[in-house]
């Protein structure tokens, strides 16, 4: 049997270090993923505090301005997406944060899985689009951007509160608020951790890894 022919049908690795199967998950994509889901589960954690506060300051200066300090929450999805590059990364890695943040204990409970599951599949949706080929830094921003549509969606009829029942002019302060913070706090934030994390040789089994030597 010719080479190329057996790499494709046993999905080994190419001479560079990349999958033969770029979509395939390998044993070392899903490992990773569980651990920067448990990393960033703890790092809401820390966050349900500092940011629940801000939240809370924010919208009492204008209702709807507390979206601006949800990013954090949302950097699962983008950096998942960044560093792993596969079909439903971002998704993963957004669940397993938002378990671990339940699961050690929080205000909003098992709704905080929701709420992954909807910030997960905004930032999967901006992979997507792009067909998983494109991680530079505006992709990363849109996919904040689109953890935030989606936390903003979910919000919309989930909750204590729904905000269907809110005002227009609150849903859309909180929609741009979300938009910012989704984009800065969770896409630039999330695109110079994977960055940093490249820069360590943390990430050379990975693309991103790869990415970050050319750029040096």
């Amino acid at each position: 049997m010719h080479t190329s022919t057996s790499a494709r049908s046993t999905g080994a690795t190419r001479t560079d270090g990349a999958p033969a199967n770029r979509f395939g998950w390998r044993v070392v994509d899903i490992v990773v993923a569980a651990v920067l889901g448990v990393a960033l589960g703890l790092v809401f954690w820390g966050w349900n505090t500092v940011g629940g506060l801000w939240f809370v300051a924010m919208d009492g200066l204008t209702p709807g301005l507390g979206g601006l300090a949800v990013g954090i929450w949302l950097l699962g999805g983008v950096v998942g997406g960044l560093v792993i590059r596969k079909p439903g990364a971002a998704l993963l890695v957004e669940v397993i944060a938002a378990i671990v943040s339940a699961l050690i204990g929080n205000v909003w409970g098992v709704t905080t899985i929701f709420s992954g599951l909807a910030q997960g599949l905004g930032a999967e949706l901006i992979f997507l689009a792009f067909l998983y080929v494109r991680f530079t830094l505006p992709v990363a921003l849109l996919a904040g951007v689109g953890a935030g549509v989606g936390a903003w969606v979910l919000e919309l009829f989930v909750g204590t509160a729904p905000n269907i029942a809110k005002t227009l002019e609150f849903n859309l302060i909180y929609l741009g608020s979300l938009v910012v913070s989704g984009a800065l706090l969770a896409g630039l934030v999330g695109w110079l951790l994977v960055r940093a994390l490249a820069a360590t040789g943390a990430l050379n089994r990975f693309a991103a890894g790869r990415d970050a030597r050319r750029d040096v």
